[in-house]
């Protein structure tokens, strides 16, 4: 948990295992500052709580912080946690301590495994407490019994305070530190706290396992692309059930910024949609849309397609580069002259043919639209682009954004489309002089390599 020298918050409440803890840490010289929070929910007794640490602090000659909060109405119990982690996650930004220790013991360990366990919860919620979390929070009485520590203050004759709220029942945390873990332990298992901390422990070696594996198969697997992550359904299909369920929750995890919500019945709605080998459909769950169609499974947060109006048109510069950033979308116009410059391996247009039929000065890039219509190069006629989007498998949540080039009024022509090519009239040819060649870049043009290979698999 500690390096050589360093100093520790500790996390001070006023009950008897924060107590302990400020004792014990303080004996072993390790002590750095007492840190308290006052939520303000319990009215005088907060407020006696906080003076009892401020008091028991000065006693022992420490450096006393206190956050003073008032959450607002709604989810308390995350509004508080959240204010607590964030206030000892400043202090160890301004180096006022290296880490900070909580009071967590081996009965919250086993009250929080069992509360997740009746609440369906995966290897990563069975995983519990950690001892040592990333943001610098150590737990250094996570193998003690919360009655020894209790006992051991008793005998030392060093008093402490009960939090009343502990004992209010309509919470299920407290029902089951009050009733229900000592009944199973009464009637099933004498030792059930001592069983439910070591299945956290196996549990957290499995979790920290999957996160190595995970952060190598993620980087074959999930393509983000513009705030969504894609998945070819596949290579997804083809992996064990195990890590198919695996995938998916970091899918959800790196589209969400979190797993919370999501259950083992919402993993399995997504898995239903890549079950088969053809398809399309979409499923919500909380905060997060998810897409199927041809071969490509497609998570997002709820209404991402909203945050851009579906329509977009920008004037293109021919030759030179347009970059439509809101769009992540690059279109550079080549103009490449003399004999012998045609190359079938590029999309191309005659620069003559353009300059003789069409005005060139007002070319712009949009998105296609119901009703688009062209002839490509190398089709037998005119192809409704719908037609083509078919033919050609593309996305549903592709084709919003897919741009054509198109020349301007009053003969306005589409000349090239993403992966469809440019218009057969205007196509250049080997006797082509002078050609204008058409290049998207940037990241659709990275996200095409990553699909390509995601294919491949």
């Amino acid at each position: 948990m500690l390096l050589r020298g360093h100093r520790i918050g500790l996390a001070v409440s006023a009950g008897a295992d924060s107590v302990f803890l400020l004792h014990a840490l303080r004996e072993l010289g390790l002590a750095a500052a007492v840190l308290h929070i006052n939520h303000h929910l319990r009215g005088e007794e907060s407020d006696a709580d906080e003076e009892f640490v401020r008091e028991l602090t000065a006693r022992l000659e420490l450096p006393f912080l206190v956050l003073s909060s008032h959450p607002e109405s709604g989810n308390l119990e995350q509004e508080t946690r959240g204010a607590r982690y964030e206030f000892f996650a400043a202090q160890i930004t301004s180096a006022l301590c290296d880490a900070v220790a909580t009071g967590h013991t081996l009965d919250d360990q086993a009250e929080t495994v069992l509360y997740r366990f009746v609440r369906g919860a995966a290897t990563a919620g069975l995983s519990g407490i950690r001892p040592v979390t990333p943001a610098g929070i150590i737990r250094p009485l996570l193998e003690l019994r919360r009655a020894d520590i209790r006992t051991w203050l008793t005998d030392h004759g060093i008093p402490w305070r009960e939090d009343r709220s502990n004992l209010n029942e309509d919470f299920a945390r407290n029902r089951i530190r009050a009733r229900h873990l000592p009944d199973l332990t009464a009637s099933l298992n004498n030792s059930l706290a001592e069983t439910l901390a070591s299945t956290a422990a196996w549990a957290r070696a499995e979790e920290d396992f999957w996160t190595v594996e995970l952060d190598r198969l993620e980087t074959s697997y999930l393509i983000q692309k513009q705030g969504a992550i894609l998945l070819s359904t596949g290579p997804l299909r083809q992996l064990p059930t195990a890590v198919q369920r695996r995938l998916l929750r970091r899918a959800i995890e790196r589209t969400k910024g979190s797993l919370r919500s999501v259950d083992f019945q919402h993993v399995e709605a997504i898995r239903a949609l890549t079950a088969s080998r053809e398809g399309s459909g979409r499923i919500q769950l909380p905060g997060l849309d998810v897409f199927r169609s041809f071969d490509w499974l497609r998570l997002a947060l709820i209404r991402l397609d909203d945050r851009l109006p579906r329509d977009f048109e920008s004037p293109l510069a021919v030759p030179g580069r347009t970059e439509v950033s809101e769009r992540e979308l690059t279109i550079e116009m080549e103009l490449v002259n003399g004999p012998g410059v045609y190359n079938d391996g590029v999309q191309a247009l005659d620069w003559e043919q353009c300059t003789g039929s069409l005005r060139t000065n007002d070319w712009r890039v949009r998105n296609w639209r119901p009703g688009d219509q062209y002839h490509p190069l190398g089709q037998s006629g005119a192809q409704k682009i719908k037609t083509l989007f078919q033919e050609c498998r593309v996305p549903l949540w592709e084709r919003r954004a897919w741009p054509v080039v198109e020349s301007g009024a009053p003969d306005a022509t589409i000349l090239w489309s993403r992966k469809f090519g440019v218009a057969s009239r205007f196509a250049a040819g080997p006797e082509s002089r002078n050609i204008l060649v058409i290049r998207e870049s940037g990241a659709a043009e990275g996200i095409a390599r990553q699909e390509n290979d995601a294919i491949a698999k």
